[in-house]
């Protein structure tokens, strides 16, 4: 199985990578002219042509789209003999892309592949190119080395990165298709070192909120009208000490809470001990600044099942070299949310615009707008079967011990399966690790590591058939 998998890597996967790589497939909400730039197509078809050259016996391949979203692509695989009765196996990924964002290294560049040693570089190379080829590699290698599959499907969408807003309808128009799925692989996720398989068990929610605050018609000059005039910021600041507490970055509104579970406070010490360090390292502070906290387990668990804030955009200020003595109109902030994966996201964002709209001081208008929100997922216990596989895995493929963790992003996905599916089981993996640079500068795929999920994931695939 291994020798399998390693050399459709080679092989097969990092050419076709590469090329997908120099697409540049910004999500929709990166890129509102999707349709007409044509990248997000161009991506699906690159891919679904190397798909249908796998030529995998009785296979189906689609590309959906509904009017007005962006598209998916499917490849559904019959069972093999022995696994017809054990439903479906939905294995996910997405073709989308985060911006390119400027800094990237000498030699290296959002659109432009380079290998260096077992290291891919390249936008979309890690989160989440790679899933599609993984997934099928992984079925491809169960096939030919004599294991067993239930029928499954590889879902390829091209939102995620934009919260993936068409998957609730894609799931509606595909619900007959997809059929009895009793087992989820997704490949849009990864854990904190390279050297065992991690287990994402939880992934937070989100709710995004753009706020501004009004409080002149017309600017007016600060030395005459300061003091007479509250500042637009002084109330939007205000507005916010409603809901975070500024010195420890603790949400005070109850709705964005919930109790964190034992399990779950048990796996993050177990994730610690396995991986001491790699919480405090996983993020390149400025030289002197520290942590919120010493202790990585109080920080794990603040990046998992703690809510948080932080303000990821701003308008309504000029730049300092061209700031004048002026009291600006207003005051804007984009407001970014994590919420714990069981908290339930629509009472949080309706807790969120209380705060922000009962109240205000001075009697500001006060304008939201781009109001979003998704809830999380908390993993369900495994099953025997799984339990075992995995096990197996950590064994053969890794030899070390398998490893569960919270994952503080978000995968929409996760919790709408997770709603339309509670019988099912769950594998959220991946081959991203700690400084996988997801989203920002020099973002990578490890190559061994993805090598090792793929096999692994075969292993799993049999294992669910055979259970």
């Amino acid at each position: 199985m291994t020798s399998t998998v390693n050399r459709t890597w080679q092989d097969d996967i990092l050419p076709s990578l590469c090329g997908l790589i120099e697409i540049p497939a910004l999500s929709p909400g990166f890129d509102p002219q999707w349709e007409q730039t044509g990248a997000l197509a161009k991506a699906i078809e690159h891919v679904k042509s190397w798909l249908a050259a796998r030529r995998i016996e009785g296979a189906e391949l689609d590309v959906v789209q509904l009017p007005g979203r962006s598209p998916v692509l499917l490849l559904d695989v019959p069972a093999t003999p022995g696994g017809e009765d054990s439903g479906t196996v939905l294995l996910y990924g997405h073709l989308d892309k985060q911006p390119p964002l400027g800094g990237w290294s000498d030699g290296l560049g959002p659109w432009q592949p380079v290998l260096r040693d077992d290291r891919l570089y390249g936008r979309g190379s890690a989160d989440d190119g790679y899933s599609g080829y993984a997934a099928t590699a992984a079925l491809e290698a169960v096939r030919g080395c004599g294991g067993e599959h239930a029928r499954a499907i590889v879902l390829l969408e091209t939102g995620e990165e934009s919260g993936s807003p068409d998957l609730p309808a894609y799931l509606d128009h595909l619900e007959q298709r997809l059929g009895d799925v009793t087992f989820v692989v997704c490949l849009d996720s990864g854990g904190n070192d390279y050297d065992r398989l991690w287990l994402t068990t939880s992934l937070r929610g989100l709710a995004q909120v753009g706020v501004t605050v009004t409080v002149l018609d017309t600017a007016q000059h600060s030395g005459l009208a300061s003091g007479a005039v509250p500042s637009s910021f002084r109330v939007l600041r205000s507005l916010l000490d409603r809901i975070e507490d500024a010195a420890t970055g603790e949400i005070l509104l109850p709705e964005l809470s919930v109790p964190i579970p034992r399990n779950r406070r048990h796996e993050a010490e177990q994730t610690v001990a396995s991986a001491p360090g790699s919480i405090r390292g996983a993020f390149p502070l400025a030289p002197g600044v520290r942590p919120v906290s010493d202790d990585e387990v109080e920080l794990l668990l603040n990046t998992s099942w703690r809510p948080t804030l932080s303000v990821i955009g701003a308008d309504g200020f000029p730049t300092p070299d061209k700031a004048g003595n002026v009291l600006r109109t207003s005051s804007t902030l984009a407001l970014s949310f994590r919420l714990p994966p069981t908290a339930d996201a629509a009472k949080a964002v309706a807790a969120v615009e209380r705060a922000l709209r009962t109240d205000v001081p001075y009697q500001a208008r006060v304008e939201l707008t781009d109001m979003e929100h998704a809830d999380g997922w908390n993993a369900p216990d495994l099953a025997p079967w799984l339990e075992r596989g995995l096990d197996t895995v950590s064994q053969d493929v890794f030899g070390a011990p398998w490893r569960g963790a919270g994952l503080g992003g978000s995968i929409p996905f996760m919790g709408l399966l997770g709603e339309r599916y509670p019988d099912a089981q769950f594998l959220v993996t991946g081959a991203l690790g700690p400084d996988s640079n997801a989203h920002v500068p020099d973002e990578w795929l490890h190559l061994p590591h993805a090598r090792r999920v793929t096999a692994a994931v075969a292993h799993l695939l049999d294992a669910h058939a055979r259970a």
